[in-house]
């Protein structure tokens, strides 16, 4: 930023060889399939990009690590099952509550679930 202004949104090389290792083993989570930070790493890809998915994926990293080392916490390796389940859970309740603020009636209900193949239940 200069004067308000954004030069550049681009992640900074740097020299900090722990940097550098955390954007690293950010790009590796990237490329996994089975590792429970995978899903967090594409979510970031598919809106803003595979670089700021390494940033935010290696931020998420430091802060666990951070919290392993000075709060002596151990890491909760989350259940992908389950998160997964929650996320859809909440996607459903989101779509619930945008249907009902178009105030549709049942047959315009039903119009839209026979085009899409969804069954009202």
């Amino acid at each position: 930023m200069s004067g308000r202004k954004l030069l550049s949104s681009r992640t900074p090389k740097g020299k900090n060889p722990l940097a550098i290792a955390l954007r690293q083993a950010a790009n590796s989570i990237g490329n996994q399939k089975t590792h429970p930070l995978t899903p967090f790493f594409k979510r970031i890809a598919y809106k803003k990009g595979r670089n700021a998915a390494i940033t935010a994926t290696a931020r998420k990293l430091a802060v666990i690590i951070w919290n392993m080392i000075i709060k002596s916490q151990h890491y909760i390796q989350h259940d992908l099952q389950t998160l997964t389940e929650k996320r859809k859970n909440a996607q459903i309740l989101n779509i619930k509550k945008r249907l009902f603020r178009l105030n549709l009636t049942e047959t315009e209900m039903n119009t839209i679930f026979q085009k899409t193949s969804l069954s009202v239940t």
